[in-house]
């Protein structure tokens, strides 16, 4: 072989080689992925959290409808239809599945151990049995947390309590077909005792038995109101301020979208703002890398939220303290 064609074949040897990758890359970006969305609440009560979500998703190269297709599963705040909309997707074959909400990756997990599953907001993902640990998660499940642990659920009852420090009995309204209740009871349960306040317990698995819980805590003429952080009570957010506005309950809520929809207070994370790092999640995973080798991410910002109408219409004053101390105050 002369010089000539040897150095045609060595640039050509070069040329294949580089090709390689970006052939492989082309066909990753020419193939349509289908992710499964599985969420207590409707649609219309998170749709802005989803925006969120599908915007990072864009910015990251992933587009509904031409390179992605979604499968959207809402249990329309019916926690116990979640194990059949998990069914349904596994069935679909989707390559990963987006669960808002322990109950919702709880459900996601009993229907798959191969499908990546990318959480997002479980209150301890490790106690409640979701991953191993948050560095090293393990298994088929990867993606974000609600808190570094329950301790904001007593962070609640002590912001509570300093807007009402008359407060003596809070009543606590949980749902009982939400796992993660377990570990906010505990938290709240320990900073009760250390403020001296007597909790009455209150269950409602759905809208249906609203009306009950709330004429339940008239009955035991508590002082304030503490609402759990569960997809249910998110769904029927405005019902709910509704009622604690009626029952004259100065309420405290676990999303920022209940104060929106006419609450009185809510210590949480800003979910919209969040959500979107588990579309990084799920870019990273459609890309090739172990859901078990992804260490979960945490919030490391929580915000004060405060409608003042709310307040005015409860004929409360809230410390100008706490106002100082709020990210937003609602007028």
């Amino acid at each position: 072989m002369n010089r000539r064609n040897a150095g045609l074949a060595l640039l050509l040897g070069l040329l294949a080689f580089g090709a390689a990758p970006l052939a492989a890359e082309a066909q990753q970006w020419g193939k349509v992925y289908r992710i499964g969305y599985l969420s207590t609440p409707t649609r219309e009560s998170v749709e802005h959290g989803l925006q969120a979500f599908l915007r990072k998703l864009r910015e990251l190269g992933w587009v509904e409808g031409q390179n992605l297709i979604i499968e959207y599963r809402w249990a329309e705040g019916n926690v116990e239809r979640l194990p059949d909309l998990a069914a349904e997707l596994v069935r679909r074959k989707v390559d990963v599945i987006v669960a808002p909400a322990g109950s919702a990756a709880l459900a996601a997990k009993n229907a798959t151990s191969s499908i990546p599953i990318v959480m997002i907001f479980p209150s301890d993902p490790v106690e409640i049995g979701l991953v191993a640990s948050l560095s090293r998660p393990g298994g088929n499940i990867t993606g974000t947390t609600f808190t570094p642990g329950p301790e904001i659920f007593g962070k609640q009852l002590q912001i509570l309590k300093e807007t009402i420090p008359r407060a003596s009995r809070v009543a606590i309204l949980s749902n009982p077909a939400d796992p993660s209740f377990a570990l906010q009871m505990r938290e709240v349960e320990a900073t009760a005792q250390s403020l001296r306040i007597r909790l009455q317990h209150v269950e409602a698995k759905g809208p249906e038995e609203f009306d009950r819980a709330f004429a339940a805590i008239a009955r035991e003429r508590a002082d304030a109101l503490l609402v759990g952080g569960t997809s249910t009570f998110l769904a029927h957010r405005t019902r709910l301020a509704e009622l604690a506005l009626k029952g004259r309950l100065p309420t405290m809520y676990s999303f920022r979208e209940s104060v929106e929809a006419g609450g009185l207070m809510a210590y949480a994370v800003n979910m919209a703002d969040f959500v979107g790092r588990a579309a990084v999640y799920v870019d990273k995973i459609l890309k090739g890398a172990k859901p078990a080798d992804l260490p979960i991410e945490q919030p490391t910002k929580f915000e004060l939220v405060i409608n003042l109408k709310a307040a005015k219409a409860l004929g409360i004053t809230v410390p100008q303290s706490l106002l100082l101390r709020a990210d937003e105050v609602i007028q």
